[in-house]
């Protein structure tokens, strides 16, 4: 018996650092209710190393007996509950609540049955494996499909494994003759050893794919413009840079340069505010506009980018004059009615293995071609300029 304990000593520590972790997780992620029902679920399945301590020195054994199982039970289906709110495949609560209402009341029915046989194993062990089978199954069904997300689906589904072989096992190894002498079985020592083992490795994945989120946030954070709520000049390149490579045929698309007119004048006129207005408008300009799979970023200051994967120069060219009307446009809140805030735009198709820096140089003399023709226009890039080997010597070609 002093080894089972031992083992359910063991469970309850882990199982509070893990309670413990998650609600670090809560307080330094958006994923804070999650991490908060996970929690909870933990706090909750600990309790069953309580009710099985105390069982073998009750006089109302079946009281512990089921509380020990209903413990269990009930931290999976709340760590159901938070990982469903954290890869956005809800459980509802009503259906959770009928689930663990007609399991307690199965394991009333089952308990005088006598153990060791298949139909008390089984009717005991199925719950835990239909939970975890369900968790395993909300992960699968999710959008997300990291490798950490992958692990903790395969540690779930090892999970609803274990309790069907838990089936056999008690029945192989013997659970004892009673509920209360279960921690003198060879069975509980087993048991309780792997438990240990999956509680670890399902708890820290778990851990893992939330964590992986506060990095993910703290990346794109510093990867975002607040103002204007595009990515600032690192977050460009980091998503831009990658798909030069996707193109395909049609090459690696188009690049938008966008400055906008007399930015300075403003400012000083109407003030920062105004000054800062015109900057989200803008933004929320080129977001509505622009393709699904584009980029766009603020670079500094009042000078954008917007990179077009598989885009035409001529398809871009269209795009660029619409975003220029809809800004010229648009109202702005803090200028006169009368004021309308223009931006100047140069238009790119990037050849190619063309690099993005050569590319933002030919746009940027578009551009510049475009605030000195008068501001207020769209203005094309000439083409790349290539190195052609012919009869021995090079010449440039455009």
């Amino acid at each position: 018996m002093g080894g089972a304990i031992s083992l359910l000593a063991v469970n309850f520590i882990i199982a509070q650092v893990f309670v413990v972790a998650f609600l670090v997780i809560a307080a330094k992620s958006r994923a804070r209710r999650p991490a908060i029902w996970c929690a909870a679920g933990f706090a909750v399945a600990s309790l069953s190393a309580v009710f099985e301590t105390v069982l073998p020195f009750t006089p109302v054994p079946k009281l512990f007996a089921v509380g020990a199982f209903a413990s269990v039970l009930g931290g999976f289906l709340l760590i159901r509950f938070g990982l469903g709110l954290f890869y956005q495949v809800p459980a509802k609560p009503p259906h959770l609540t009928v689930f663990f209402a007609a399991c307690v009341a199965l394991d009333l029915a089952i308990y005088e049955l006598p153990r060791g046989t298949f139909q008390h194993a089984f009717f005991y062990q199925m719950p835990f494996c239909l939970v975890q089978a369900w968790t395993a199954a909300s992960v699968l069904r999710s959008e997300r499909r990291s490798q950490a997300d992958r692990l903790l689906f395969w540690l779930l589904a090892l999970s609803a494994i274990y309790y069907l072989v838990k089936i056999y096992a008690a029945i192989a190894a013997g659970s004892g003759t009673t509920a209360a002498d279960y921690l003198t079985s060879t069975f509980a020592l087993i048991s309780q050893a792997l438990g240990a083992m999956l509680i670890v490795a399902a708890g820290v994945a778990m851990l893992g794919v939330m964590v992986k989120e506060i990095i993910d946030e703290a990346r794109a954070s510093s990867e975002l413009d607040p103002l204007s709520g595009l990515c600032n000049r690192r977050g460009f390149l980091e998503r831009a840079v990658p798909l030069l490579h996707d193109g395909g045929d049609d090459g690696p698309g188009a690049l938008i340069l966008a400055d906008l007119d007399r930015f300075k004048l403003v400012n000083d006129t109407y003030g920062h505010h105004a000054g800062d207005e015109v900057i989200r408008q803008f933004g929320r300009v080129l977001l509505d506009l622009m393709p699904g799979q584009a980029v766009a970023g603020r670079l500094g200051g009042e000078e954008f980018a917007v990179f077009l994967p598989r885009v035409s120069l001529a398809d871009a060219r269209v795009l660029a004059h619409g975003m220029r009307a809809a800004l010229a446009s648009r109202g702005i809140e803090g200028l006169p009615e009368t004021v309308a805030v223009t931006a100047s735009f140069g238009v790119a198709a990037i050849a190619a293995e063309e690099l993005l820096e050569m590319a933002m140089r030919r746009v940027d003399k578009a551009l510049y071609a475009a605030k000195t023709g008068g501001r207020n226009r769209v203005e094309c890039a000439d083409p790349p300029m290539r190195i052609v080997a012919s009869a021995g010597s090079q010449r440039m070609q455009s």
